[in-house]
């Protein structure tokens, strides 16, 4: 298949400066100023304090894809299964982050190539719905994995995720339980899955297949986590440590994780998961 247009652009207009309101930004750990174009070409770290930016699903894919991506479920839709309305219409947030992210829903799965090792890639984008797992979501991931299985290829999940979706109730709940299948099917073929936590992952995401992969690395102070550290903080009443539920926290505790904490490291978290 040929390379998609979006990821083509990508590669080819790294230059930002076509967004004039947007050229510069500050950096939310040290507040440097940055120039657009230079943190793009850093693959979206700070050049000062080497903090992770999010990032989009397209810029994230763009930058560890290969070549060609052959893109899974694009046709999987979401709709209003519960009619669902607060101050908005579900549909009307499904509509305005679609516009304001580009995306269909809040991952974006296929299969390509990463140093040459073929896989089938999943990468959650935060930028729509806060990366909530309703049941597109659920059902692109899990289509993505048995496409692994199929093909028999190891299979990566990139993580940046608020939880299951509210608008979606115990539809978005169960997702948890469908992906968890599709990655011990996975498993039982002795076929390897990795996933990389950015931030942040919590909620349903964190509690389910988050953390059962084989390899798990995680981008340096991702919040990571299941429950928000306000609502720990008022059920167990106590204070909590600043650096709570960053990776490097759950790293010192036991959580097996690596840690990708060097300059340009998104792409050498990869690098050291080549299979």
């Amino acid at each position: 298949m040929a390379i998609p247009d979006w990821l083509r652009s990508r590669r080819t207009e790294r230059d930002d400066s076509r967004h004039d309101a947007a050229l510069w930004t500050k950096c939310p750990s040290c507040a440097e100023v940055l120039y657009r174009p230079d943190l793009s070409a850093n693959l979206f770290v700070c050049t000062r304090c080497q903090h992770h930016f999010r990032m989009s699903a397209f810029d994230r894919i763009a930058m560890l894809i290969d070549g060609d991506f052959t893109e899974i479920g694009s046709n999987v839709l979401p709709s209003d299964p519960l009619t669902w309305v607060d101050k908005k219409a579900y549909p009307v947030k499904l509509a305005t982050d679609r516009e304001k992210s580009g995306m269909t829903e809040a991952v974006l799965c296929g299969l390509g190539s990463i140093g040459g090792h073929s896989v089938a890639l999943g990468v959650m984008d935060f930028y729509f719905r806060g990366g909530t797992m309703g049941s597109v979501v659920g059902e692109r991931l899990t289509l993505m994995l048995e496409a692994a299985l199929q093909k028999r290829r190891p299979a990566i999940i990139v993580t940046a995720s608020g939880g299951a979706r509210m608008e979606e109730g115990m539809l978005a709940l169960m997702q948890m339980a469908k992906i968890s299948s599709a990655v011990a099917r996975l498993s039982e073929a002795r076929i390897p899955f990795l996933t990389v936590l950015t931030d942040p992952t919590t909620g349903g995401v964190s509690a389910s297949f988050a953390f059962q992969a084989d390899i798990i690395v995680a981008e340096r102070k991702a919040m990571i986590g299941f429950a928000g550290r306000r609502v720990i903080e008022q059920t167990i009443r106590q204070k909590l440590p600043d650096q709570f539920q960053t990776a490097e926290f759950l790293w010192r505790r036991g959580i097996s994780i690596a840690l990708s904490i060097a300059t340009n490291s998104r792409r050498f978290s990869f690098a050291c998961c080549r299979i």
